[in-house]
């Protein structure tokens, strides 16, 4: 069994909505690297469909296909280590400005990240398409910290710190302010101060329920 779904995540397009003229497609994954250590990766692809810009060309044409790995240090988020890749690019000068993203070490991807990216890189300073890999590639980091903690509970035999939350857990509060979800003072921010459940338990807990009930089946 995959690891990850693979099935379509886009909506069926309306009824005419033919032919199509242009695919892009984002996937970022992160990895532990070391002990505190991520490995984040993104990959962006653009293609044109068969036969559009070539004719008689029975396959779909790549345009970009840009992809950037960065090593992030755990607590700090700092960026350590970067390799930028431009695989398929429309000008033989577009890789130029490949070294200019080695300037993302040292910084954090903590808040702020995406306002210093678009200073040192929007407009004539990068490519507009590996900067938008990289909007997408931060809050990645982010969200794989709650996986490092999970598999340090889990190895060091403590509870399971999504499914068992712990008085005193305000792993939480890392959340403030990233959406209206997690805005301050509001509903679940109170509910998260009195101990309610983690960030991600609901679904968690619903497809735990899922489960039983399977078995039970």
């Amino acid at each position: 069994m995959s690891e990850f779904r693979d099935d379509p995540i886009l909506p069926d397009p309306p009824a005419g909505a033919r032919p199509v003229l242009h695919d892009r497609e984002y996937r970022i994954r992160s990895f532990r690297l070391g002990p505190d250590v991520l490995l984040v990766q993104g990959a962006l692809r653009d293609q044109k469909p068969a036969g559009l810009f070539v004719p008689e060309d029975p396959e779909p044409l790549t345009i970009h296909h840009m992809t950037v790995s960065m090593q992030i240090e755990i607590p700090t988020l700092e960026i350590v280590g970067v390799t930028t890749e431009f695989r398929m690019h429309p000008h033989d000068v577009c890789p130029a400005i490949v070294e200019h993203y080695d300037e993302l070490v040292g910084l954090s991807v903590r808040r702020g990240f995406t306002h210093r990216i678009r200073e040192l890189f929007g407009g004539p300073r990068g490519c507009s398409h590996t900067t938008a890999l990289l909007q997408a590639m931060a809050p990645i980091a982010m969200q794989s910290l709650k996986g490092v903690e999970v598999l340090d509970a889990v190895a060091e035999g403590r509870p399971h710190p999504v499914v068992d939350r712990q008085p005193g857990d305000e792993s939480w509060r890392r959340l403030v302010g990233t959406c209206h979800v997690w805005a301050e003072g509001g509903e679940r921010i109170e509910q998260a101060k009195q101990g309610g459940t983690a960030a991600n338990t609901r679904v968690v807990l619903r497809r735990m329920d899922e489960l039983q009930r399977a078995k039970r089946s």
